[in-house]
């Protein structure tokens, strides 16, 4: 596949375009990063349910193993603390499901400011290299193997009316009696189209 132009000022364009491409995935990557790590900034709260919880569940664990000791009511009292450690579980479980929210609409927006622009770099951009690069590999190859006649007769089909008028004599004439000027002209015109150097 041929996929820069033979001329200079289109090979300039091109380049020029593909480089616009490559700036326009980094800016929208580095973009959803930042945003992808801002987002992850918010589960600061979450964090700390997760740690209040842990500590309630720790502080009331640790009261209920203590009032275990205390003679006729501990086991009572025990049980009522167990049920403040159950609390701490809770409280930590609300975190979690905070913290994990979270980290679910970082990661679907990290991706989503990824995806969509990249997703229209190769709806709009792609398409244009690739049918580039499919009519300039063609031309090429017409030229290499000598078949100027095929060009040029592309090239009729393809000129303005004004390219065919601005001809010194009849080019579909010139063509059909095989005259080597009117067909090396169009055949020349027809690379220049499609990027290639005649």
């Amino acid at each position: 596949m041929k996929w820069y132009a033979d001329r200079p000022a289109r090979l300039a364009r091109q380049v020029v375009a593909d480089l616009v491409a490559v700036a326009w995935v980094w800016f929208w990557a580095t973009l959803a990063l930042a945003v992808g790590e801002a987002v992850r900034a918010l589960r600061a709260p979450g964090d700390g349910l997760v740690d209040a919880g842990r500590g309630l569940t720790d502080t009331f664990g640790e009261a209920a193993a203590k009032a275990r000791d205390v003679p006729l009511v501990g086991d009572r009292l025990a049980e009522a603390l167990d049920r403040g450690k159950d609390a701490g579980g809770t409280l930590s479980d609300a975190g979690n499901t905070q913290i994990q929210a979270v980290e679910t609409t970082a990661q679907w927006l990290t991706v989503a400011l990824v995806a969509i622009p990249v997703a229209f770099l190769l709806i709009t951009w792609l398409p244009l290299r690739l049918r580039f690069a499919r009519r300039a590999s063609a031309a090429a190859r017409l030229r290499d193997q000598g078949r100027l006649d095929l060009l040029a007769l592309h090239a009729l089909n393809n000129l303005s009316l004004r390219e065919l008028a601005n001809f010194p004599q009849d080019p579909v004439e010139g063509w059909r009696r095989q005259d080597p000027e009117v067909v090396r002209a169009l055949a020349t015109r027809q690379l220049r189209a499609s990027g290639v150097r005649a």
